[in-house]
């Protein structure tokens, strides 16, 4: 198994010599660590990392600022907010701003090591506590769901599909295993699914998803 490479933004340095530390002894490479945003952004262009690591608190620019930032320069490697906030607004927010993790600061080393290859491998990863905001975000606690009716009209069944097992966090690989098709087709779908819905990035997708509580169990499937 390969090295990942990790760039970390955060604005405490203590913090970030700590997770420099851990991740090294569990040979992850921390490729450059740096407090502050706008310098974060220079570096992803330059190093090209498999995965950031992203503070949401921080000052100039917080990190919703700098999901902001890669989105509109286009930037697709995984970005996995690491905070002390459990904000259920800054969860919503960060997954649609891009974001394919949002992860407590408080969590075991291991579990973050879990975590970041399962989100270099595609699958968008939340803090098991945060949990219950998603379920709150699926009863529709957040939206009128009554919207969602016209919203994803013009989508395909299969889209639909592919899009309910993309609200569940699977991956490309995933869904085309469960639904008999090759990566390919899935990623032709997702393609054709953010284009109708004008979104930009398969994350911005499983949230929309899951706010308008579009899921397999509404229809009653079961994908073996």
């Amino acid at each position: 198994m390969m090295n990942l490479r990790v760039l970390v933004i955060d604005d405490h340095t203590l913090f970030r010599a700590g997770l420099e530390s851990l991740l090294a002894r569990r040979e992850i490479d921390v490729i450059a660590s740096v407090g502050d945003g706008n310098e974060g952004i220079r570096l992803i262009d330059e190093l090209q990392p498999d995965v950031v690591l992203l503070d949401m608190r921080m000052p100039e620019i917080n990190g919703l600022g700098v999901l902001s930032a890669l989105q509109e320069k286009g930037v697709s490697m995984p970005i996995a907010v690491l905070t002390t906030s459990a904000d259920e607004k800054d969860l919503i927010e960060a997954l649609r701003s891009g974001a394919r993790g949002y992860l407590l600061k408080d969590m075991e080393p291991d579990s973050l090591v879990v975590a970041l290859r399962d989100i270099v491998d595609g699958k968008t990863v939340v803090a098991p506590t945060l949990t219950p905001i998603l379920a709150k975000v699926v009863k529709g606690d957040f939206i009128d769901l009554d919207e969602s009716d016209s919203l994803f009209d013009d989508l395909t069944p299969r889209e639909t599909e592919i899009l309910r097992l993309l609200a569940e966090g699977q991956s490309n690989k995933v869904i085309a295993r469960n639904l008999g098709i090759s990566d390919g087709t899935v990623k032709l779908h997702v393609k054709a699914i953010l284009r109708k819905l004008n979104i930009h990035s398969r994350v911005e997708a499983a949230v929309l998803a899951v706010e308008h509580g579009l899921k397999k169990s509404q229809q009653g499937e079961s994908v073996s």
